[in-house]
């Protein structure tokens, strides 16, 4: 058996997506090695220090600019030996250079069915649109804006929604599966780009 790939996992607020990944890959497919926040006061640093997984705050204002707290980001993680970088609810964009570290290997997981709804408030974006089908993508994570190539959705109808916290907590479920699922493709090596078309994602069978 090979051994865990090393992640990590960069998250702003509460870590519900972190807290998925520590009860289900974590120290089986996967080992996370390092969690990072933007946010002192992130409720994720403390699920992280629950479990013994190291981590660290990279706050805006200690740096210079974005590019240097990036480097920054990504030279700990590099430190760490991280193999896969998973946005679990981080609320920065990520620079060139960091993507540039994690060649094809960094993975987000955003509230809507991609490419409908991208950026912040996405749900908030769909229930003022008045759609009746909510879900939730992961995808590789590109330059652009929730523009990467998409890895795995799921959906469900929500026909009267009007509440976009509702909607959240409708879809967590969803998020805290497929987020672990696409760690387990990736850790497999059971992602590669079609040669026909790069922006799709074929998953081997396995």
């Amino acid at each position: 058996m090979s051994a865990p790939l090393p992640v990590g996992v960069l998250a702003s607020g509460a870590g519900t997506n972190l807290a998925a990944l520590l009860e289900t890959v974590h120290e089986r497919e996967a080992r996370v090695v390092a969690v990072a926040s933007d946010k002192t006061e992130a409720p994720a640093l403390r699920r992280a220090a629950s479990r013994g997984v190291p981590a660290r705050v990279f706050a805006r204002a200690d740096y210079e600019d974005r590019r240097a707290r990036d480097v920054a980001i990504a030279d700990w993680l590099a430190e760490r030996g991280v193999e896969l970088v998973v946005l679990a609810g981080y609320m920065q964009l990520l620079s060139p250079e960091f993507l540039a570290r994690f060649p094809e290997a960094v993975i987000n997981v955003h509230p809507s069915l991609l490419p409908a709804f991208p950026g912040i408030g996405a749900i908030a974006q769909a229930v003022d649109y008045g759609v009746r089908v909510f879900g939730v993508t992961v995808h590789f994570v590109d330059e652009g804006v929730d523009t990467g190539a998409v890895i795995l959705q799921a959906a469900i109808e929500l026909p009267d929604a009007t509440d976009p916290e509702a909607v959240h907590e409708a879809l967590r479920p969803l998020e805290h599966r497929l987020l672990p699922e696409a760690v387990r493709l990736f850790a497999r090596g059971a992602l590669r780009r079609d040669p026909a078309n790069p922006r799709r994602v074929l998953i081997e069978p396995g």
